[in-house]
This record gives C-alpha cells, structure tokens and sequence, in this order.
C-alpha cells in the first residue's frame, strides 16, 4: 500500500474541519450546544466520519480532494466501531498534547494514534 503524505492528510483534515465548522454552526443553532449531554460538534463529527469513512470507500470530502482514503492496515474498509474509534481518536492525539498526531511524524507507516488505536492507516486512493 502507497501511505498517504502527511501533507495531503493534514490538507484533508483542514477541508474536513472547514465543512465540520460550518455544519456544526448551521445544525448547532438548530439542536443547541448539546445533544443528550454530549456536545453537538462531538456528535456531528462522529456521525460525518462515520458515514464517509464507512459509505464512502473511506473517503471525506477533504480526502476525495486530495486523492487519499481510510482503510485498515490490511486494506480492507472500516466497519462502524472502528470509524468510531478512529474518530475518538482525535480527540485523544489531541488531549495528549499532540503527541498523537506528532507521533505520525515519527512512525513508518505514517500512523497517528488514532490510526493504531483503529487498525488504520491512510493511503493513496
């Protein structure tokens, strides 16, 4: 498998944030700050990634742009739980200080912790 570029990953993420942002202010007026007690933006972004890394060859809008997609490290497509996974994911690469997406930087296979975390890695589409 030909690894995605973190350049062309982290363009994706930006396209992808871009898009999140603006649904989350549209729908976000529409349901509030929070959904059952979990924040809005939360459950917007796990239900985007969900549906586009699972229904969409693994592919967001920011990842059809720049020609790469999600799959498992053994090519084949996410199931639901490991969208989810992934997706929290980000969250956790965050929390930890950025070490997470830091860590991609570092790793032969280009893998963020969410990545390991989800038994994923991002490719050449």
């Amino acid at each position: 498998m030909n690894e995605a570029s973190l350049g062309a990953r982290l363009i994706a993420l930006i396209i992808d944030s871009i898009i999140l942002s603006i649904i989350g202010a549209l729908l976000g007026g529409l349901t509030g700050e929070e959904i059952l007690g979990i924040g809005s933006g939360f459950i917007f972004g796990v239900i985007y990634n969900w549906y586009f890394w699972t229904q969409n060859r693994g592919q967001t809008p920011g990842k059809m742009v720049m020609g790469i997609r999600v799959v498992k490290t053994d090519g084949s497509s996410l199931n639901s739980l490991e969208a989810v996974v992934r997706y929290i994911g980000y969250y956790i690469n965050t929390f930890l200080l950025m070490l997470g997406w830091i860590w991609a930087i570092f790793d032969g296979k280009k893998q963020g912790l969410h990545d390991k975390l989800a038994g994923t890695v991002v490719v050449r589409a």
